[in-house]
């Protein structure tokens, strides 16, 4: 089994609300869920949808076949009815549409006029929509009330009530109504156990306050803004500063005073407000300060489409910021990789005194896949800080002196008889303004050549799935994970051995030896598939290793990939 529903309509028609009620169902039912959305940048109007896909085996990805459309506007039958499969069908309101379409794959539903029935209220028309897919797929309805009754407990139980009963009209009219529906018994998974539902955003605010955060800012923008949301949300729990900030450069500045006073600090943003933070990031840099900063991309440049998905931000994260200094870029797949990677962001920021860097997009940040459980056995925290009678009993303390690591003693202002000097000009040991040639070349020697060669040395080769004799070999890095998982399972179900090389730890990239290399070089096809116009994982991998894919699956359209889209560009190349 295998069902891929959309929700389609206009913003502020409450897309979002069937959405996840069906998801939550779903996977309160013990399927397996995966979910996405697709919204314009508006509060009111454009075409939105909000798509679901349940099976009864694990999934990582949105389908391009679609089995339900939920049309909530016209829009939404002209846009996706074509992408039926051959027993799909599009369920709509024709008196409130004010059309009517004939056929088998048509079930018209009068949503408003049953919530209206049910609840003398027509803004329950959505709770309606809901209850009738899950009748049209003959799923147990019991879920979603218990999902209903947890959802509106705040607003009262008179609102909970009719929340149900306009489920249950729904459920039932579709039961006795869709006697066309071609649908198999959604059973769920043999033994299924409820799942949750997690996106990368959330897990990535776990996976901070996991590491010890004690303090965040950042100015609001799509898709990084998540991240803040749901770290507030938990703020007072976790003992956790959270500063909604006037911009990103003052975002970037107060995490870096935070970090230097002691504290675990983080900011996070998408790729404009991240140009504003370059200078910030360039003093993290002389002053070796840890700071942690979460890059949601959307496409640019300039404020470009800021509510779409791009992997475009990669080489300007990497090399952005004047002069020379070391950082770490990590990339997650999933949410699972999101929590684990934030962990890690932190552990390496704080042992090498670097920025480090969780970088998302905007599909990664907003897709919400199923667990039954994370694992959290990879969650370390070490505090590399001098503390208390450590620090009160050196006779003294530099704070950048020189040693073979690059990495120097870091206290905490304040706590102990020394005082500590920071300074954003370049600086001796004590952190002193100097300006002499010795000092400096010793400073650089220190920042960047000391650290670099340890910290490529922390960084994991990448995980390589599939045939271990691959001709074809797909190559992705951060949100393409799901997709070429999916794709290279395709490949090797229809005959062509293939395997899947997904990186998560991007920057110092890893050394260009052991299986990841012999894979690549003993395929007769190596393909790059990502986000953005000029391939720019590509080049990163050549400039690091001198390795050339021999083909490129590129998309910068601001969607994301889907399995199809990438077994047809293959498609297309065995053809030429």
């Amino acid at each position: 089994m295998d069902y891929t529903l959309k929700i389609g309509g206009e913003a502020g028609q409450g897309l979002v609300t069937v959405g996840e009620l069906l998801s939550g169902a779903f996977a309160l039912a013990g399927y397996h869920v995966f979910t996405s959305q697709d919204y314009e940048s508006r509060i009111r109007g454009g075409h939105n949808f909000y798509q679901i896909r349940l099976a009864d085996r694990p999934v990582a990805s949105s389908a391009d076949d679609v089995d339900i459309v939920v049309a909530m506007d016209k829009t939404s039958i002209e846009a996706h009815a074509h992408e039926l499969t051959a027993h799909g069908m599009v369920v709509y309101d024709s008196a409130s549409l004010k059309v009517k379409r004939e056929g088998p794959e048509f079930l018209d539903v009068p949503f408003r006029e049953i919530a209206i029935s049910e609840t003398n209220s027509p803004l329950m028309a959505n709770t309606v929509a809901s209850g009738a897919v899950l009748g049209m797929l003959g799923v147990d309805i019991t879920h979603m009330k218990n999902l209903i009754a947890r959802r509106f407990k705040k607003k009262g139980q008179e609102v909970v009530s009719h929340n149900i009963s306009a489920a249950e009209a729904g459920y039932a009219y579709a039961m006795t109504e869709c006697t066309q529906c071609r649908f198999d018994p959604a059973e769920p998974p043999e033994g299924g156990k409820a799942k949750v539902l997690l996106n990368s955003s959330e897990a990535v605010a776990m996976g901070a306050l996991a590491s010890g955060l004690r303090f965040y800012s950042a100015y609001p923008m799509t898709p990084s803004t998540g991240v803040m949301n749901n770290i507030a949300a938990r703020a007072e729990k976790y003992g956790v500063v959270v500063e909604q900030a006037e911009d990103e450069i003052a975002a970037i500045n107060l995490a870096l005073g935070a970090s230097y006073a002691g504290a675990r600090a983080m900011t996070g943003t998408s790729g404009g407000g991240f140009a504003l933070m370059v200078e910030g990031l360039s003093l993290a840099g002389i002053t070796e300060t840890p700071i942690v900063i979460a890059e949601s991309q959307r496409p640019g440049p300039a404020t470009g489409l800021p509510t779409r998905t791009e992997q475009g931000d990669l080489l300007f994260v990497i090399h952005t910021g004047h002069g020379e200094f070391p950082r770490v870029v990590l990339a997650p797949g999933s949410p699972q990789e999101a929590l684990l990677l934030t962990n890690r962001a932190f552990e390496l920021s704080e042992k090498y005194q670097v920025p480090a860097f969780v970088l998302m997009d905007q599909y990664l940040a907003d897709s919400q896949w199923s667990y039954e459980g994370l694992d959290t056995d990879g969650l370390v925290y070490n505090d590399y800080r001098l503390r208390g009678t450590e620090f009160a009993s050196l006779n003294t303390y530099a704070r950048y002196t020189y040693t073979p690591s690059g990495i120097s003693p870091m206290a905490v202002p304040g706590d102990g008889p020394h005082v500590v000097v920071a300074d954003s000009d370049e600086h001796d040991e004590q952190g002193h303004l100097v300006e002499d040639i010795e000092t400096r070349n010793a400073m650089v020697q220190k920042r960047w050549f000391n650290k670099i060669e340890a910290l490529r040395a922390e960084m994991r080769e990448p995980l390589v799935m599939g045939s271990d004799k691959p001709e074809v070999v797909l190559v992705g890095w951060g949100s393409t994970y799901g997709v070429l998982k999916e794709a290279v399972e395709a490949l090797n179900a229809q005959g062509t051995p293939a395997c899947h090389v997904h990186f998560t730890e991007i920057y110092p990239f890893p050394a260009p030896s052991g299986k990841y290399m012999d894979v690549l070089r003993g395929a007769r096809l190596t393909v790059c598939v990502e986000g953005n116009a000029t391939g720019q994982f590509a080049r990163l991998v050549r400039a690091e290793s001198g390795y050339e894919f021999d083909m490129f699956v590129l998309r910068y359209d601001g969607r994301p990939f889907s399995v199809q889209y990438v077994l047809k560009a293959l498609a297309k190349k065995g053809d030429e």
